[in-house]
C-alpha cells in the first residue's frame, strides 16, 4: 500500500475578512504567498473573493507532502504572518485534500476545522464529501486553461529578439518556469472556478434496455 503521507497535500482555507481593510487584506494574503514560497515542498497558491460585495475569501495551497506542508504550518514566520492578520481576518474553515483532485473539488468539503473569533479552540466536522470530476474532466480543464496560455506566451515570445534561434530545449525550459507559476496562481484556480458547475455535474444515469 502507498503511503499517503508522500502524496501532495492542497489545503483550502475560508477566512471572513473585515470589508473596510480590503486593501490590508490583498497585500496581507499576498506576502502569506510570499512566505511559503519560501519553504521546501512549496508547490503553489492562490486565493479568491466569493464576491465584490462577501467578506469571505478563500486561500488555497499546496505542499509535496504532510511532512513539508506541516513544516509550513508550524514555522514561526507562518505564526507571525497569521497574528499580523487577525484585526482584519477570521479563519472560518480548513480543509485538506491530497492529490491532483484537491484542485477541483468544491471548497472546504472535507474535514471542516470552526473557530470562534481568537478562541484557539477547533471542532472537527465531517461534511459529505463530493465525488471528483472525471479524469476525462480534469484533462479537459487543465487545456483550456493551458492551451490560450500557452498561445499567449509563444505569440509574445515571438517579439523578443534572437528567442527564435535559441535552441530549443532552453526555449521549452524558459517557456515553462514563465507558464507554470501563471497556471498554478491564476490560470488553473480561475478556469476551475468558472468550469465548477459542470465538473461536479452528475453523470446521468442510464436508461436500462427494453
Amino acid at each position: 500500500m502507498a503511503d499517503t503521507d508522500a502524496h501532495p497535500i492542497t489545503v483550502a482555507i475560508e477566512r471572513r475578512i473585515d470589508p473596510l481593510r480590503t486593501a490590508e487584506a490583498t497585500s496581507w494574503m499576498q506576502a502569506g504567498t510570499d512566505l511559503a514560497t519560501a519553504f521546501p515542498g512549496f508547490l503553489g497558491s492562490g486565493w479568491v473573493r466569493a464576491g465584490e460585495d462577501s467578506d469571505l475569501w478563500y486561500m488555497l495551497y499546496r505542499f509535496r507532502d504532510i511532512a513539508t506542508l506541516e513544516g509550513w504550518e508550524t514555522s514561526a514566520q507562518r505564526q507571525w504572518w497569521l497574528d499580523s492578520g487577525r484585526p482584519f481576518a477570521r479563519e472560518e474553515r480548513v480543509e485538506r485534500r491530497t492529490g491532483i483532485e484537491g484542485w477541483f473539488d468544491a471548497p472546504l468539503a472535507l474535514h471542516v476545522e470552526t473557530r470562534s473569533g481568537t478562541d484557539a479552540t477547533t471542532q472537527t466536522v465531517q461534511q459529505p464529501v463530493p465525488v471528483a470530476p472525471p479524469r476525462w474532466k480534469q484533462a479537459v480543464t487543465i487545456w483550456v486553461g493551458f492551451f490560450p496560455t500557452n498561445l499567449l506566451a509563444s505569440w509574445l515570445l515571438g517579439f523578443v529578439p534572437g528567442f527564435a534561434e535559441i535552441p530549443l530545449p532552453l526555449r521549452v525550459l524558459a517557456t515553462t518556469l514563465l507558464l507554470t507559476p501563471v497556471m498554478t496562481y491564476a490560470v488553473l484556480p480561475w478556469v476551475t472556478r468558472l468550469l465548477r458547475p459542470w465538473l461536479q455535474r452528475p453523470p446521468r444515469s442510464r436508461k436500462a434496455s427494453p
